[in-house]
């Protein structure tokens, strides 16, 4: 007789009163996963005055909702989060448990997974389920969860497979999972849970909270033009935002530019940035090195200019241009406003 297997859970997170994009896209990615395991996909709803976000998270996909509302658990802070999740790890035993790799994600992951002494992998940016053959221990493992993330600075891809007790953690970036459109005639369970909250898990109180609006949204950017340290100054970024603004699109950077000042982080593409997949990509002065194509690769299409033939940018562009950004890029812009 096969051995039961845990179902697929996702932790649903919600910013600004909203479902973050990346918990929409796990739940995409869990119902994937619970199809190929033959499991249900099951999801954690955790906050104060969330039940509203149900329907939406059935929508994309998920078979049952655990709704866990206490005032407790707002505004966010660790210690609650945590306690009502492992509760209910160790009552439902799940074989799989996601999280955004968000600020609230890495923090929380861990915390759950030590809690219950089990593995995690940070970052992730893809999973399959697949046999896995232990050589060296000489064991075989059927329909584990390979968790793959780039490692050695993005210089490798690795697949790591945890062979620990379930259920099997991670952290997922966002963007890096498609978001499929919701079927609004999907239906689903909804679970309340009473939490159980000592004061042991209140002792941290959020006592104010400074939000700073961020630059840009990438992420949900349908138009980007990025700029690399071949732009060659600061100044030189006006080009970029010209460009930019010219097309309707937002800017966005290589970690060199960021680096070098010339903008700031929010606009970084690639793996120490973000992962982006807008319909039209437009890469200047970027040499392309494998961190930075992780960010934007899957971008619909992507027009690279670069004065070097044998750029690695090339090599995932659809268009290319060999040439200098301060000719081609004004060209660019008087072609486009000659059509407008």
């Amino acid at each position: 007789m096969a051995e039961k297997r845990g179902n697929v859970w996702i932790f649903i997170e919600q910013e600004g009163g909203k479902i973050a994009n990346v918990s929409l896209e796990l739940v995409c990615k869990g119902r994937e996963l619970a199809n190929r395991l033959g499991v249900k996909t099951e999801a954690l709803l955790l906050g104060n005055g969330v039940a509203d976000a149900t329907e939406t998270v059935i929508h994309h996909g998920c078979d049952k909702v655990f709704l866990v509302e206490d005032e407790a658990l707002e505004p966010f802070t660790v210690l609650p989060y945590a306690k009502s999740i492992v509760d209910l790890v160790k009552k439902h035993k799940p074989n799989i448990l996601l999280f955004g790799a968000t600020n609230k994600g890495r923090e929380l992951g861990p915390r759950v997974a030590s809690e219950l002494l089990c593995g995690l992998t940070a970052d992730c940016t893809d999973l399959k389920i697949d046999d896995f053959d232990d050589k060296i221990n000489k064991k075989s493992y059927k329909d584990k969860l390979m968790q793959i993330r780039p490692a050695f600075g993005g210089n490798i891809i690795a697949t790591i497979v945890n062979t620990w007790e379930d259920p099997q953690i991670v952290t997922v970036r966002p963007g890096v999972m498609k978001l499929a459109p919701p079927d609004k005639s999907r239906k689903g369970e909804v679970e309340k849970v009473a939490p159980e909250i000592t004061d042991t898990e209140k002792v941290v109180k959020v006592i104010e909270r400074i939000r700073k609006e961020k630059d840009v949204d990438l992420q949900a950017s349908q138009i980007i033009v990025a700029g690399g340290y071949g732009v060659g100054s600061k100044d030189n970024f006006k080009l970029i935002e010209g460009l930019a603004k010219a097309i309707g699109g937002d800017v966005g950077a290589s970690r060199a530019a960021v680096d070098a000042g010339w903008i700031s982080h929010d606009h970084q593409v690639g793996q120490t940035g973000v992962t982006v997949r807008p319909k039209l990509y437009i890469a200047c002065g970027i040499s392309g090195s494998i961190q930075h194509r992780a960010g934007m690769s899957e971008s619909g299409k992507i027009i690279a200019i670069n004065t070097d033939p044998e750029a690695p940018i090339f090599s995932c562009a659809h268009y290319g241009i060999v040439g200098d950004l301060n000719e081609v890029i004004p060209k660019m812009i008087k072609a486009f406003k000659a059509k407008v």
